[in-house]
């Protein structure tokens, strides 16, 4: 990405690369697209291909839909390195953040869509995507006339669950999050039925579902991530009793939200101690 960038816009600078991050690698949850976007928007900058948009006094700042949309492209050139034929989807999500439709091949961002709170959670089950894409394969071929209207209810999910999101903040109702948590069951169902479940995610429902709380798999399957659905009143209480007992099972877990800001340029004086040690370091 460095040679081919710099090929098209103009030598870049002589740099030096640090990279750190809080997100697990091989476990589903787009860090190889977190890289590439975030060395496209590096590199881009830095050598003017797009603009420096941090102003002075700010802490962060995004850059315009044009340029974003020019981070994004070199940033699935990246993904194209790591995975040979990606679907674009993880590094589309790392650039513009919040919410996305994909169907079909075609990405479409989700507007005014409620930032949510989950726990993530890593199963640490390895798994190949190949693999799990082949079997589903292999069903629908043995089993059409079963696995196709499956596949229809989980788009009929996705359609409802979009369109839930998108009314959410202009008209929020008590009964939006027991929709929700019902979808994430329904969902987690017909995922199981495709054969892309595993006992560690089953364990996980278990586990969440004692606490009152619903998961469901994410990512490939067979293993990997689940995430749980928290509600805006789910106790901090609640929260590291499921936690612990996760972690009881040999899980990893963190809580965090969907829906957040995109790639974003960052003032030093924004970033936390650790990272400022790592970047003194360097």
């Amino acid at each position: 990405m460095y040679l081919a960038i710099s090929a098209k816009y103009g030598d870049i600078p002589n740099l030096d690369i640090l990279v750190w991050s809080q997100l697990p690698t091989g476990a589903g949850l787009g860090s190889s697209a977190a890289y590439a976007v975030c060395l496209a928007a590096a590199l881009l900058t830095a050598c003017g291909a797009i603009s420096c948009p941090l102003k002075e006094g700010e802490s962060t700042a995004r850059w315009t839909e044009e340029e974003l949309t020019l981070i994004n492209s070199w940033a699935f050139q990246g993904e194209r390195v790591i995975h040979g034929n990606p679907s674009g989807v993880d590094n589309a999500v790392g650039t513009w953040g919040g919410a996305l439709r994909y169907q079909s091949g075609k990405i479409t961002p989700l507007k005014r869509v409620p930032m949510l709170r989950i726990l993530l959670t890593n199963t640490k089950v390895p798994r190949s995507t190949k693999v799990l894409v082949a079997d589903v394969k292999e069903k629908l071929l043995k089993f059409p006339a079963i696995m196709n209207p499956v596949l229809d209810s989980i788009d009929a999910i996705s359609q409802e669950c979009q369109s839930l999101l998108e009314t959410m903040p202009a008209n929020p109702s008590p009964e939006d999050y027991p929709v929700l948590e019902e979808l994430f069951d329904i969902n987690q169902h017909h995922l199981n039925v495709l054969g892309v479940g595993h006992p560690s995610l089953d364990r996980l429902c278990q586990v969440t579902a004692s606490h009152g709380l619903h998961s469901k798999l994410t990512g490939a399957g067979g293993g990997g991530c689940g995430i749980t659905l928290l509600r805006p009143d789910t106790s901090l209480l609640a929260v590291e009793a499921t936690k612990e007992d996760l972690c009881a099972c040999g899980f990893e877990c963190w809580e965090t939200n969907i829906g957040a800001p995109g790639v974003t340029l960052h003032s030093s004086s924004s970033l936390n101690t650790k990272v400022l040690h790592a970047l003194g370091e360097s």
